[in-house]
């Protein structure tokens, strides 16, 4: 009988890849040790073999022997490397991937930011053009103002020298002829004429009087006189100017004289003058046959007034704004709308560009910023804050204006807030819309005027009195008075829908408003309840 195979103890159990401890080659397993009946196994390349060894029964007999296949180790961590390797791979390609969309859409908005930059650079400009122009404008006019002036001046004083110089050629050439004359009686009468003719002198400087110069109703009256009697005087010239400064007027003031020539007695009435400076200098001089005289020392006079704009910038968007016009606008808000998100996506920052407010424009708004009147509230501000005294401004309104409104408002008075139908807001409103209407309105509460609407409204605000009225400009009717007490500055207020309206400021309050109101003193409508009007 075949012996069977005896299995070798765990520990001599060696692995293919494993070295024989008995010093048999690599690869090699000996079931038995060292006996011819030992069965040795070799090594498939490429493959790993474990191999079961039979145990011997107790009977005699043997369990066969079975190989299993097996993957190294070595191989599965490599794998797995491998695998970890892909999977950094594959997110490396996504960032990647990502990365260069990021950099197509950078790309792509840089090219629609230098398009947008380069049509508003386009724009601006085109607007330091536009400025431009109207200053070289203005320049160029009030040089030719200037040299129109100087040449009249000066053509005046060729004439009066040609004159004169006529007038000594004649007289030259008597004298000449006396020197003809031999015989002593006629010589002497010919001395007599000689002696008694006498030259012009030139006119002394005019004083002008303050105390005599009157300043109302945007009229001014400028009074003079002479140091001493001087009948030779044949008329004078008077000069003035507008400035923003008080005393003398300054060498290198901007404005230019204007001249008003031809003026026979020894004062002049400036009138429908607009009062859109603090002062205005005067000077006179006296003329007569021959020459002109000097100028007398200039004096200033005070014309202040309230002179303000509308402020476009906090007005409804269906509401275009010119200085002291607005008209109302229906396809204004949606290209405004349009026009001012196109700024936003543009997505830039940088320093504000100079508008046409940087040239001779006024000063911003004393209200500071706040939203725009929005909804149904069709309103503009002027910029101009009143916080003391008296003033006076006139409206005018479109024929065709379906509805609009006149008044003063506080600075807080919402976006969504319409004249008089809050409490920090009093107007007159003009409905031509289906009814006709005119009414004073306050906290929302109505009183229906039963007068005509003006062509022009004049209104009168006293604020430190608390006084608001409106009068017929015309004729100086008064319309309608609230009698309040304004806590807060108040700003000049308009509402217009479907028309427009046109303003005059820089107006004095009129001599006839002032007496109105010293007579009307104690009979004006109550703000809180409408119920008293006087007309």
């Amino acid at each position: 009988m075949r012996r069977a195979l005896r299995p070798l103890p765990p520990r001599a159990a060696l692995l293919p890849w494993q070295p024989r401890r008995d010093g048999g080659g690599a690869g090699w397993a000996r079931t038995g040790r060292g006996g011819r009946g030992g069965r040795r196994l070799r090594r498939p390349r490429g493959r790993c073999w474990r191999v079961r060894l039979p145990s011997a029964s107790p009977h005699g007999s043997s369990t066969p022997l079975r190989a299993q296949r097996t993957e190294p180790p070595a191989m599965d961590s490599q794998k797995e490397a491998l695998q970890r390797i892909i999977s950094t791979l594959a997110n490396k390609n996504d960032e990647i991937q990502n990365f260069i969309d990021t950099l197509n859409q950078t790309l792509k908005g840089v090219q629609e930011n230098s398009s947008n930059i380069l049509s508003e650079l386009d724009e601006e400009f085109d607007s330091l053009y536009s400025i431009l122009d109207e200053v070289k404008e203005s320049m160029i006019n009030s040089i030719k103002q200037e040299q129109a002036r100087k040449s009249q001046e000066l053509q005046s004083q060729l004439s009066q020298c040609n004159n004169a110089l006529e007038n000594s050629e004649e007289l030259l050439e008597f004298a000449t002829r006396s020197l003809d004359i031999k015989e002593p009686e006629e010589f002497s009468k010919e001395r007599q004429m000689l002696q008694t003719l006498k030259f012009l002198p030139v006119p002394k400087a005019p004083e002008i009087d303050p105390v005599e110069c009157l300043v109302a109703d945007n009229s001014v009256t400028v009074a003079w006189r002479m140091p001493e009697e001087d009948n030779k005087i044949d008329h004078f010239i008077l000069e003035h100017r507008k400035t923003n400064f008080d005393g003398l007027p300054r060498v290198k003031d901007e404005r230019c004289w204007e001249t008003i020539d031809n003026i026979k007695g020894t004062e002049y009435t400036l009138s429908g003058l607009k009062f859109d400076s603090k002062y205005m200098n005067f000077r006179v001089r006296a003329c007569n046959k021959a020459v002109a005289g000097e100028y007398s020392d200039p004096v200033t006079l005070e014309t202040r007034a309230l002179n303000f704009s509308l402020d476009n910038s906090s007005s409804h968007l269906n509401l275009r704004v010119e200085d002291t016009c607005v008209e109302w606008d229906p396809t204004g808000g949606k290209g405004q709308e349009n026009k001012m998100k196109g700024k936003e996506n543009k997505g830039r920052s940088g320093t504000p560009s100079p508008k046409r407010t940087s040239i001779g424009s006024r000063p911003p708004a004393v209200r500071g910023s706040r939203d725009r009147f929005t909804g149904e509230s069709y309103t503009v501000l002027g910029d101009t804050a009143i916080e003391s005294g008296q003033h006076y401004w006139e409206v005018k309104a479109q024929k065709d204006c379906k509805s609009y409104s006149v008044g003063v408002a506080y600075k807080t008075l919402g976006k969504f807030d319409q004249l008089g139908k809050t409490n920090t807001s009093w107007c007159i409103h003009v409905n031509n819309w289906l009814q006709n209407t005119f009414a004073a309105k306050h906290n929302n509460k109505v009183k229906a005027l039963d007068v005509a609407v003006p062509e022009r409204i004049g209104v009168f605000c006293d604020f430190d009195g608390g006084q608001l009225s409106f009068y017929d400009a015309s004729s100086k009717q008064l319309l309608y008075s609230f009698k309040t007490k304004f806590t807060q500055p108040v700003l000049p207020g308009f509402m217009v829908w479907c028309g427009g309206l046109s303003l005059n400021t820089g107006m004095q309050v009129p001599s006839a408003v002032r007496t109105l109101q010293k007579s009307e003193n104690g009979m004006t409508g109550s703000a809180s309840s409408l119920n008293n009007v006087t007309q």
